[in-house]
């Protein structure tokens, strides 16, 4: 991207009332339903029939969940519904990836809707990372460039998670039916805190702490995370949001985008790689041109929240900032303030 191009463009109003409608249904639905929408079939046994949900939870493997009695009007209507509910559902994230919103993988999905549907991110559980970024520009009907593969998952835990059953991590990522292995970290002495796909996806879980790459117990999911500084902040006020992924849409928990600013310069301040560097200031930038062109942002007020480290980071990212703002005057100029 050039230094004088504008950093993201807005949907159309008709296009973004679309994704608040399948927001908005996504989130009156107590649960969704894993893999495609499925149809309903007749089994008969043990001299009685019954009615199943045939379904593919991940692609090429078709599964069955069990309904009812073929006499269980109810349960049958309330499938049939639940059913209708996601066809619709796929049917409007199919539309809404096609006019430019982003939509994660199949794999994802798999994944964030047995999550959901265990309560964990009810419970605190946060989408960070990549697909956070990605995420919050559906949410403000923002299209901008988003760089490299969505190949990784990341979640983080601030504090202990009050689920509402008890369940491992490892059985959640079974319930998917994907096949997955623990990545061993460089010492076998370090618990593993990230989790293979098969199909290229990697998970990892990530916790706040003062020294990068420790390993930090889960002890409510029987897993481990790995410390990342200054994650306290980011995650201290992360915000209900969704998350499309194959054909769902998916209620999570997102970082609060005005904190992912600062994060992402500190980030950028960081990285040895350039490309990386770029990237984090870009994702920064970004955020901040539509927190303050659209929501009215005062730039100040979140900067003073920010930790110190975090702020020193962006000041030194401010002579950059100046050539990527150039079409955001506003923006430019509320950074100049900081100056």
């Amino acid at each position: 991207m050039g230094n004088h191009e504008q950093l993201y463009r807005l949907q159309e109003e008709a296009i973004r009332s679309l994704y608040t409608e399948v927001k908005e249904r996504a989130r009156s639905a107590a649960e969704l339903l894993p893999g495609t929408p499925g149809t309903l079939v007749k089994r008969a046994g043990t001299g009685h029939e019954y009615w199943y949900r045939s379904f593919y939870p991940v692609p090429r493997k078709r599964s069955e969940q069990f309904v009812g009695t073929v006499n269980n009007a109810a349960a049958y209507e309330t499938m049939r519904n639940r059913i209708a509910h996601s066809e619709w559902t796929s049917k409007q994230v199919g539309a809404l990836s096609k006019l430019g919103y982003i939509v994660a993988d199949k794999l994802s999905a798999g994944i964030l809707v047995e999550l959901h549907n265990r309560g964990v991110f009810r419970a605190g559980m946060v989408v960070s990372g990549a697909l956070a970024y990605a995420n919050w520009l559906n949410e403000f009907g923002a299209v901008a460039p988003t760089r490299g593969a969505q190949v990784h998952l990341e979640l983080a835990r601030r504090q202990p998670l009050k689920l509402p059953t008890a369940a491992t991590f490892a059985s959640i990522l079974q319930t998917t039916q994907l096949a997955f292995t623990e990545i061993q970290g460089v010492s076998r002495k370090k618990p593993s805190t990230s989790f293979a796909v098969d199909g290229g996806l990697t998970v990892d879980l990530v916790a706040p702490g003062a020294i990068a790459g420790e390993g930090i117990a889960i002890p409510e999911l029987d897993c481990h995370a790995q410390t990342v500084p200054f994650y306290a902040y980011l995650l201290e006020a992360s915000r209900p949001a969704v998350i499309l992924a194959g054909g769902h849409c998916i209620p999570v928990m997102l970082p609060d985008a005005a904190r992912m600013i600062w994060y992402s310069f500190y980030m950028s301040a960081r990285h040895k790689d350039a490309a990386a560097a770029e990237n984090e200031l870009f994702k920064g930038a970004t955020l901040a041109a539509i927190l303050i062109e659209q929501n009215g942002l005062v730039l100040r007020e979140s900067y003073r929240g920010a930790p110190r480290e975090l702020r020193n980071a962006a000041h030194s990212r401010l002579a950059r900032l100046e050539g990527v703002l150039a079409e955001h005057v506003q923006v430019r100029d509320e950074f100049r303030k900081l100056r």
